[in-house]
């Protein structure tokens, strides 16, 4: 599969890590959305789209992120510990949606993604600058990464 597109929307927040949001098209019919670019000690990485992982209450069985202190259905307080730890120890509270499963892979989106960021970057420092479309409403994004 080939890079077709990346579009990058930045993130205004300067004291952030977080620098943009991405969008990734492969052969001009796939899309993976919500790839994040960080600013990392040692440069730029990308961090694929996850979900938080959740369990439900034994009491009720409403769904609770693994962080929750209290249940979001009955307020009973949830057990400490519930989160699964992965081979080295660590407790695992996300879970990817879409990942490279090689190296070469993860390289060739991250080698893409940051070209792309670099561009818009120095595009955003033209007059009459305007940001990229990213299928998404500004009202969804939190007002304080605009």
């Amino acid at each position: 599969m080939k890079i077709t597109e990346v579009r990058v929307r930045l993130i205004k927040n300067k004291d952030d890590r977080l620098k943009a949001f991405c969008s990734m098209t492969f052969d001009h019919e796939f899309v993976i959305r919500d790839i994040k670019v960080i600013e990392g000690m040692d440069g730029y990485f990308v961090a694929m789209p996850s979900r938080k992982m959740s369990d439900h209450c034994e009491r009720c069985g409403s769904k609770n992120h693994l962080r929750a202190r209290y249940c979001n259905g009955c307020g009973e307080p949830l057990l400490d510990n519930r989160a699964k730890k992965d081979i080295k120890g660590r407790i695992k509270l996300h879970a990817d949606i879409a990942h490279p499963i090689t190296v070469e892979c993860r390289q060739r989106i991250l080698k893409e993604v940051v070209t792309a960021y670099r561009k818009e970057v120095k595009k955003s420092l033209q007059p009459g600058y305007k940001p990229a479309e990213m299928d998404v409403d500004d009202d969804e994004i939190p007002e304080t990464i605009r």
